[in-house]
């Protein structure tokens, strides 16, 4: 018997072990999968499935928000929590990247899409899900030419505008859903206009809306006090829908969901004859959102990996993502994004693996099947009320006001970004958030800050203004230059040299361009410094660098700049140079 046991036991191992053996092949194959679940640590699990039923409890109320801001059917919120996010559970890298619904990424559609169809029709959730599979092209094209880098051209300045010019939108477009006013419910045009003709409105008020509003509002802010892991918008929903449904609210006046189908969703291609004009129309939607996604995951995962000492493949994720929105588009919704609320949701509740995730999937697969008949009875004024709360959560004042203190001329650069958000439209706000990034980017390298060395009485090296024209050595000037050089910022190289070569007392003998800063030589760049060497040598000067990287030691071989000064004109140390040119000195 003792013997049959141990059999047993040894048949259990070797069993395991080759399970383990196979998940471990997957890992670390060609096209790895299920990284953001293994190892799977047996005392973690009930962990991770009650931290996937917090998510549930907090995610679903906030998603069918999120499916209001974006225009569709509130139905399609809940669909973003199924299919994409198992996909990008099992194919994505990150352990704790939420995938679902955004408040950006909505907006971002929802804007795009005003005009080209009547919000919430069948046409206008098609288009919807096209954009999804449109951004899912972008995402996995990103990964195959490896366009990942695409996502630091939105500054966190620039973001934290943008999020606030969305924040005001999406919170005054929810003003006459509060309030059960009739007219534009949930628009993101013209946010000016639509304010003042909710002035205009206001004595047509609905008490009973407006005290729904108010109590859902309440409970969300006193659950949020009490604790972050209270699940405020679903206590607000269910009694909101004990309320209206026992008080027969619909009756005086209030608006409810009504009929929610139920069941998983149908999956096929969104129904919509393609043509290459609609493709170039959709474009800049798709793009737009592209970029939010790229950004905006990228940054959470990093934070997350970091904070755990995890490993984080940007490459792995930008796949996960693209296929998270293929099944998005095919289950009927629109698109997701990886959502630092929802990430943060579930790593308080103690989640360390996708396994949560995948465990609010199986919630959210219980809902649809049995639980979307109480819905029927929510008031409208519900989901207005928490998209209005996601809004205000996006207005950073504080973020604004820390750019304004830090750095002042970065502020208006935040604050044009809202404006244009605010005032012209979300997908226009996305391109110039990009474009002032550039232009920032741009203004730091064009005149970077660059000075000389100079040497104390002390013998200690200190870099100094450029102003000074202090000299390292009698004869010998060391100009450090703090940035790449390209050819934006060559006249500013140029013009700096001269001015140190012609005001230097005494003459110089020697030029040194300290090049520990340079990580780039340009062709125009390239072009100045042959110019430099030129002048310098009338002047009877010698030109050396100091501290070339090996791959711009590379770049001025091929430019021909080593053949002008010679290979002996190269320094790795300053002392090096030092100890040269004294001996020069001495001949």
């Amino acid at each position: 018997m003792l013997t049959r046991t141990r059999e047993n036991s040894e048949v259990e191992n070797l069993s395991r072990r080759k399970i383990q053996g196979y998940f471990l092949e997957l890992k670390s194959s060609k096209f790895p999968i299920l990284q953001g679940i293994l190892p799977i640590i047996r005392s973690r699990v009930p962990t991770d499935i009650i931290a996937g039923l917090t998510l549930a409890a907090l995610a679903i109320p906030e998603v069918m928000g999120y499916a209001r801001i974006a225009g569709t059917p509130v139905i399609t919120g809940l669909y973003t929590l199924l299919v994409p996010l198992a996909l990008f559970a099992c194919l994505g890298s990150s352990r704790h990247l939420v995938v679902g619904a955004d408040s950006a990424t909505a907006a971002v559609l929802a804007s795009g899409l005003i005009g080209i169809a009547a919000i919430g029709s069948p046409e206008y959730l098609a288009y919807a899900s096209l954009l999804a599979l449109m951004a899912a092209v972008l995402l996995i094209i990103a990964r195959l030419v490896k366009l990942g880098f695409l996502a630091d051209f939105l500054s966190r300045t620039v973001l934290v505008g943008f999020l606030t010019g969305v924040g005001f939108q999406v919170a005054i477009a929810e003003i006459p859903g509060i309030l059960g006013l009739p007219g534009r419910v949930g628009r993101l045009s013209d946010p000016m206009q639509g304010l003042v003709q909710d002035v205009l409105q206001i004595s047509q008020t609905n008490l009973y809306t407006l005290a729904i509003s108010i109590g859902v509002i309440l409970v969300i802010l006193g659950a949020g006090r009490i604790s972050k892991k209270m699940p405020g918008p679903l206590i607000a929903v269910i009694g909101a829908i004990v309320v209206s449904s026992v008080f027969n609210l619909p009756a005086h006046g209030v608006s409810v969901l009504g009929t929610i189908p139920s069941g998983l969703p149908v999956i096929g291609l969104p129904r919509i004859s393609l043509s290459l004009s609609l493709i170039e129309g959709l474009f800049p939607i798709a793009f737009s959102m592209f970029i939010i996604i790229l950004t905006q995951s990228a940054a959470t995962s990093q934070a997350y990996a970091t904070r755990y000492n995890e490993h984080f493949d940007e490459n792995l994720d930008l796949i996960g993502l693209g296929v998270a929105n293929v099944g998005a588009a095919l289950s009927g919704t629109f698109v997701v994004n990886g959502s630092p609320t929802k990430t943060q949701m579930v790593d308080s509740a103690g989640s360390r693996s996708q396994l949560a995730q995948l465990t609010t999937v199986a919630v959210v697969v219980a809902v649809l099947l049995f639980l979307t008949g109480p819905l029927t009875y929510m008031p409208t004024a519900v989901l207005a009320a928490v998209v209005f709360l996601i809004g205000k959560q996006l207005i950073d004042v504080k973020g604004m006001h820390r750019i304004l203190i830090e750095r002042p001329a970065e502020f208006w650069v935040a604050l044009i970004t809202a404006g244009v958000v605010f005032f012209v439209g979300v997908e226009q706000g996305i391109l110039i958030a990009i474009l002032l990034s550039l232009v920032a980017h741009t203004r730091h390298g064009y005149r970077p800050k660059n000075d000389v060395l100079s040497m104390d009485a002390a013998g200690n090296r200190l870099p100094v203004p450029i102003t000074t024209h202090a000299q390292f050595l009698p004869g010998l000037i060391v100009y450090r230059f703090n940035h790449s050089m390209y050819y934006a910022n060559t006249d500013l190289f140029l013009e700096q040299v001269l001015d140190l070569v012609n005001g230097a007392q005494p003459p110089l003998s020697w030029f040194c361009l300290d090049a520990i800063a340079v990580d780039d030589v340009d062709f125009s760049a390239a072009a100045t410094l042959r110019e430099i060497c030129g002048l310098l040598k009338e002047k009877g000067i010698r030109f050396v660098l100091l501290a070339v990287a090996e791959n711009v030691r590379v770049e001025l071989d091929r430019s021909g700049i080593t053949d002008l000064i010679g290979q002996d004109s190269f320094f790795n140390r300053i002392y090096d140079l030092e100890s040269v040119y004294k001996l020069t000195l001495t001949k």
